[in-house]
């Protein structure tokens, strides 16, 4: 089998896992293990369905970290306000899902599966790093439009693209991306900038929307090469288009910071290999499953791990 790395975002998961599984699973004492549920079933789905030879769960140590928020105040503003209709895209954890974060952290520990997080910065940053320095073909699963910039044709990196849910998994390469956005992978980040994205509090450039922001990256290469037609009155910008940009010059200038993913972290070593696990972790993850009445997940997970 040819090596292959899947990279989980994994607070979406499991905040995916927690609004998809009804609260009324519980542990034999009670305890509410939606989450845990739906997150191991995940698991299982993804790695019975793609493959994947290595696996590492990547953490978000800091979801909204304080140099993005100082480059773009709103950044993720909407998901710390006190009054927000609860559903998947709300970083403000529920209590249930709070108690269910380290279960999920140890039965992902107990399936061999390394969690991999860096200080004051987010899982997209992780996933960032290890996909632009990964020796192998590299799979990112995440409903974060934002790493479709990390798709990459010549060193076969995709995105496995949850964003319409489990039964509807997308697969997207750099002609899937293209198709959808008339751009290449390495334009989609400032696409993004100028698009703006509200899921995000990222403002954009006011008036100019996706096929506008498509149409001047095909003409100008990328976003510094639009910014500087933009001051250009020589160039082909049309005079709308161009008081636009300009009126965004102080967002412009700090966005792309925001918005392109880290992928230079210093991050640890770890053994991603999946593995069958030997008699003592077997038993290990089958006694977690009893205590927390996920026989029938931990099963279903387990059955997707190789076999000796």
């Amino acid at each position: 089998m040819t090596d292959r790395l899947m990279l989980l975002d994994t607070a979406g998961i499991y905040f995916r896992a927690f609004y998809g599984v009804p609260d009324t699973v519980t542990a034999p004492d009670g305890t509410v293990v939606n989450a845990v549920r739906g997150t191991l079933d995940i698991v299982a789905r993804l790695v019975g369905q793609f493959s994947p030879t290595h696996v590492i769960a990547c953490w978000d140590d800091d979801w909204r970290p304080q140099w993005r928020v100082d480059l773009i105040p709103t950044y993720k503003t909407h998901r710390v306000a006190e009054e927000i209709e609860v559903g998947p895209d709300v970083e403000v954890v529920p209590d249930p899902l709070t108690a269910q974060v380290p279960l999920i952290a140890e039965s992902l520990g107990l399936l061999g599966i390394p969690i991999v997080g860096a200080a004051e910065h987010e899982a997209d940053d992780v996933i960032g790093t290890l996909a632009s320095t990964a020796s192998m073909p590299v799979d990112v699963v995440t409903g974060d439009r934002d790493l479709f910039q990390l798709v990459d044709d010549a060193r076969d990196v995709r995105v496995i693209y949850t964003g319409r849910g489990m039964a509807n998994l997308e697969l997207l390469d750099g002609a899937a991306v293209e198709a959808k956005y008339a751009i290449e992978p390495r334009q989609y980040a400032d696409f993004a900038t100028m698009r703006g994205d509200a899921s995000d509090g990222l403002p954009g450039v006011a008036g100019v929307g996706e096929k506008t922001a498509a149409g001047l990256l095909r003409a100008f290469s990328d976003l510094d090469g639009i910014v500087a037609a933009a001051h250009d009155p020589a160039s082909a910008i049309a005079p709308g288009v161009r008081a636009k940009l300009l009126a965004a010059s102080d967002y412009l200038a700090v966005a792309p910071t925001v918005v392109n993913v880290v992928r230079d972290l210093d991050l640890p070593a770890v053994d991603a290999r999946l593995h069958a696990l030997t008699a003592d972790e077997l038993a290990a993850a089958q006694e977690f499953a009893a205590t927390w009445g996920l026989d029938a997940s931990m099963t279903r997970v387990l059955g997707a791990l190789p076999r000796d």
